[in-house]
């Protein structure tokens, strides 16, 4: 039981990253789940997970390898199989010997041989780090193609290289001619093997296909334990297993492509399915990576042969190291043309710091520091071990932050910065959410409520014929402004009338409501989206217990009696901004403030219609629904295109305070029809 609580414990943290990047998207969601973990580790619940290296190789590496060597570009991985192969082998092998030799002259106490096999687990990069950060960062796709390549090869070689430099810090011998043949004969046994097993995988589900079983469920389920399988058996013949998973996941895309069979119902639940189950793998992979971090940083800071500020010190220098190495590999192979012949040479620089800078560490590290012994020949402790491991995982930490810091930078270009295209590129992302919004209500069009639906359309139709002009900054803080001082006018009418004893209780307590929800629509986003949630779930609240409260009738007669006095009060406040904002037009201000005064005259005629009683209540009901909706298909539409990199961090804010800002009228508008 204890087992299963820490299990859905661990998948709850997933849930609340996920949670926690979209109200602060600059950070990338394995940063959280590090994070998190952490703060796990060090609550006082008892909770420790032993790391085993060998089940979280199969349990985690080995479906999240064949998932992105099913998505890969085969072409790009052939077209780029030079600069591939230079990083994925070359820089792997360099960076073994160079950060090898460096960790010995600066850790004496660290063997020559221990010191490669630390420089080998520290030379592959993750796919999976590398994929999270790119999703909100504009790296060009030739880059990312040869960042996938390379992620997907160098922890082979990366893990060989490891368990040979292992080998000889635990035995003592060590043959350059042995480990290079069996180097050859491993990585290529092992993606051969891959490429056999998937394809006699992919003929028994032929044959299960022949016998009649179309079971959709059946197939998935194998497709599910192919990776666990293949990288079995490869590892089980002393070959690499993460080769067989990666040329396991091209084989099965290549069958794919080449079907004649028709699967369009086993792609959809294989899609949903895979996504799931990568969903959970990756955030899984850095919890349990934040897990281990404070147990491995205690051994070290409670040791005290080590001195705390040297240690780190350790972490940063092999890092700057790392990143040195990388830089001037990718320098040298760029001037000699391998990397990409028709790259400008003024965006090289850049494109070789992105490249540099996106080289993260992560799970495969960590993983292979985990399976360092505890002894060597003769029964010594393995030296250094709990150290080799810190130095490991902080790397991992480093890595990640520095490319969440400095790739976002990196990415954009010059002309990002530039006024006139960031005009153009938040005009873009309005359309985009106005689009989003109104195929979220085309989407939920039914018979039933096709009248409310075509209304909805119609005023999202409007708005994005207004947004087609262009505003500055200026004139959008100019007209929040203006706004502002609307409301106090209202404001200032509704006082004098409480003054004067003109208004009941509940009638006030109803206008304070309203007052207070344009304001902080104008001034702060996040207290206005509190309120909005906690008055819809009131009024639903509210309308629920009111249907078996006796008398419901009668409170439904004062209920509208209220209601035309609310709108009366309503109507005369707005009268109140539009007579402020007429003796206030200047020739200057002529154009913001007529926009403003068009709102208002708006907002008068919804609430005369209200009182009309023109519609009726259930087509109230649905029109409510479907622009609830539309507002929040506005709201994932923008958030999408920021994590994207689409939209910059000042856009994406002022378009949610312009969401806001038409949902506390559209509140407005509502209201009245549910009091």
């Amino acid at each position: 039981m204890e087992f299963f609580l820490v299990i859905l414990l661990l998948l709850s943290l997933i849930g609340l990253s996920s949670l926690i990047n979209h109200f602060i998207p600059y950070i990338p969601v394995p940063i959280i789940q590090i994070a998190l973990g952490v703060t796990l580790a060090t609550l006082p619940l008892g909770i420790q997970i032993p790391m085993e290296p060998e089940l979280f190789f199969i349990l985690f590496i080995a479906p999240l390898l064949f998932h992105d060597g099913r998505h890969v570009s085969r072409h790009a991985l052939w077209k780029l199989r030079k600069p591939i192969l230079l990083l994925a082998l070359g820089l792997v092998f360099v960076t073994v010997f160079a950060i090898g030799n460096l960790i010995h002259w600066l850790i004496p106490t660290i063997p020559l041989a221990a010191s490669f096999a630390l420089a080998a687990i520290l030379s592959p990069t993750d796919v999976v780090a590398v994929g999270s950060i790119s999703s909100r960062v504009k790296i060009p796709k030739r880059i990312m193609h040869v960042l996938e390549g390379e992620g997907l090869m160098n922890d082979a070689s990366g893990l060989v290289a490891f368990k040979f430099a292992l080998a000889a810090s635990v035995t003592g011998a060590f043959s350059l001619a042995q480990a290079s043949w069996s180097f050859l004969v491993i990585s290529i046994g092992g993606f051969l093997g891959g490429v056999i097993l998937a394809i006699l995988i992919i003929q028994l589900k032929t044959s299960i296909r022949r016998l009649g079983m179309e079971d959709v469920t059946i197939h998935m389920l194998i497709q599910l334990l192919t990776p666990f399988v293949i990288f079995y058996i490869v590892e089980h013949l002393h070959l690499s297993g993460i080769l067989s998973v990666v040329a396991a996941g091209i084989v099965y895309t290549i069958h794919q492509d080449r079907s004649r069979v028709p699967v369009g119902q086993l792609q959809l639940v294989s899609q949903s399915t895979w996504t799931v189950l990568i969903y959970i793998l990756n955030g899984l992979v850095f919890v349990l990576l934040g897990l281990q971090i404070p147990r491995v940083a205690s051994e070290i800071f409670k040791d005290p042969s080590f001195n705390n500020w040297q240690v780190t010190s350790y972490i940063l220098i092999l890092w700057a190291a790392l990143i040195l190495l990388r830089f001037l590999w990718i320098s040298a192979t760029w001037r000699w043309g391998w990397l990409d012949k028709k790259q400008p040479q003024t965006n090289s620089v850049r494109a070789i710091s992105i490249l540099t800078l996106s080289g993260v560490r992560g799970a495969v590290t960590l993983a292979g520091a985990f399976t360092i012994p505890y002894v060597i020949a003769g029964g010594s402790p393995f030296p250094e071990r709990s150290l080799i491991i810190f130095i490991a995982a902080g790397v991992i930490l480093v890595t990640l932050i520095a490319a969440s810091v400095f790739l976002p930078l990196l990415s954009r270009t010059e002309k990002e910065n530039s006024e006139k295209l960031k005009e153009e590129m938040e005009r873009t992302a309005r359309l985009r959410t106005l689009e989003a919004a109104i195929h979220s209500v085309e989407e939920s069009l039914t018979d039933e409520n096709r009248g409310a639906a075509v209304s909805v359309i119609t005023a999202y139709n409007t708005i994005r014929n207004e947004v087609s002009e262009k505003s500055s900054e200026q004139v959008k803080l100019e007209e929040s402004e203006v706004r502002l001082k609307a409301l106090e006018a209202e404001v200032r009418y509704y006082e004098n009338l409480k003054r004067t004893g003109k208004i009941d209780r509940d009638t006030a307590n109803l206008i304070e409501e309203h007052i207070q929800r344009r304001r902080l629509a104008q001034t702060n986003r996040m207290q206005y989206r509190s309120l909005f949630i906690w008055t819809l779930f009131k009024r639903s609240l509210l309308s629920f217990v009111k249907l078996f409260t006796p008398k419901h009738k009668e409170r439904r007669k004062n209920r509208r009696l209220q209601t035309k006095k609310l709108i009366k009060l309503k109507v005369n406040m707005a009268k109140a901004a539009i007579h402020y904002l007429k003796n206030h037009i200047t020739p200057e201000n002529k154009h913001i403030y007529l926009g403003v005064i068009g709102e208002y005259n708006r907002l008068i005629m919804t609430f005369k219609l209200a009182k009309k009683s023109e519609e009726s209540i259930h087509h109230a009901q649905m029109k409510r629904e479907l622009q609830i909706k539309a507002f929040q298909a506005e709201r994932d539409e923008i958030q999408h295109l920021y994590e994207e990199g689409d939209v910059t961090n000042d856009i994406l804010r002022d378009i949610r305070k312009q969401i806001n800002i038409r949902e506390a009228y559209w509140m407005e508008e509502t209201s009245v029809q549910s009091q």
